[in-house]
């Protein structure tokens, strides 16, 4: 098995270095013009003339500050409504039509009334980031919570448990499967989300890096922050998947 694995890995490493080498060719033929291709080497001189001026740095930090703030923010709302709608049949009934409104209503069509709320500022940001970013959690939460096995409940009443004991030591660990993969989607919603806001209201962060670099033609500043952004997105899904791992050991290893 981990032999398999070890095959997964390098084949998946050999296709991304063919990805990149093709890449480099088409830059070298000029089959697309340098102004809008660069090829991988330049990218990464900018990415390594950024990080050495400071500037990406800052950039970096604003990205992942506006994404953590978001996504924290919608987990615990998100983990918290869950949990005490999914926990009662009753208002599973009652909330789920307005969660069915809600849950395909656009991000964008939530921004102009963000702004019109907040302006361009960092709270109409952290607003988009969790609002878009809720609804993984809150529906996973939701199920997890409703399909706890019911003769659970049913020892939890025999022992006279309270609703907060049975929350914490019942229900919230045979939920937590998938609390966290709604929480690992969220994190993915947290960080596009961070970068549309961004471009939209001038935030310090990488999504105005990509933009500013964008209208100035400097196309090698500009993969160079999306190459950036594509690392942050495999280092927090590799991170969260980590996590996951490892407050799951008590599962058994077929599920």
């Amino acid at each position: 098995m981990k032999r398999q694995i070890l095959y997964w890995r390098a084949a998946s490493l050999v296709v991304a270095a063919g990805f990149i080498v093709l890449w480099q060719m088409i830059a070298n033929l000029r089959l697309v013009s340098p102004v809008f291709l660069p090829g991988p080497d330049r990218a990464w001189a900018a990415l390594v003339r950024g990080f050495a001026s400071g500037e990406l740095w800052t950039k970096l930090l604003g990205t992942l500050e506006h994404m953590a703030y978001g996504w924290f923010a919608a987990s615990i709302a998100g983990i918290a409504l869950g949990a005490m709608i999914g926990s009662s049949r009753t208002m599973r009934s009652y909330v789920a039509p307005s969660l069915e409104f809600l849950r395909p209503l656009p991000v964008s069509a939530i921004v102009p009334v963000a702004i019109a709320m907040f302006g361009l500022t960092q709270g109409m940001a952290l607003f988009v980031i969790a609002f878009g970013a809720i609804w993984p959690m809150l529906l996973a939460t939701v199920h997890g919570f409703a399909a706890v096995e019911p003769r659970l409940y049913e020892v939890a009443r025999s022992l006279q448990m309270s609703r907060l004991a049975v929350i914490f030591k019942i229900a919230l660990p045979s939920a937590s499967p998938d609390i966290l993969s709604g929480m690992r989607l969220s994190l993915t919603v947290a960080l596009i989300l961070a970068v549309v806001c961004e471009i939209l209201a001038g935030l310090d962060g990488l999504g105005h890096w990509v933009l500013l670099s964008a209208r100035a033609f400097r196309s090698a500043d500009l993969f160079a922050g999306v190459i950036l952004l594509g690392g942050i997105g495999y280092g927090t899904a590799l991170a969260m998947s980590t996590v996951e791992k490892q407050l799951l050991k008590w599962r058994p290893s077929g599920h």
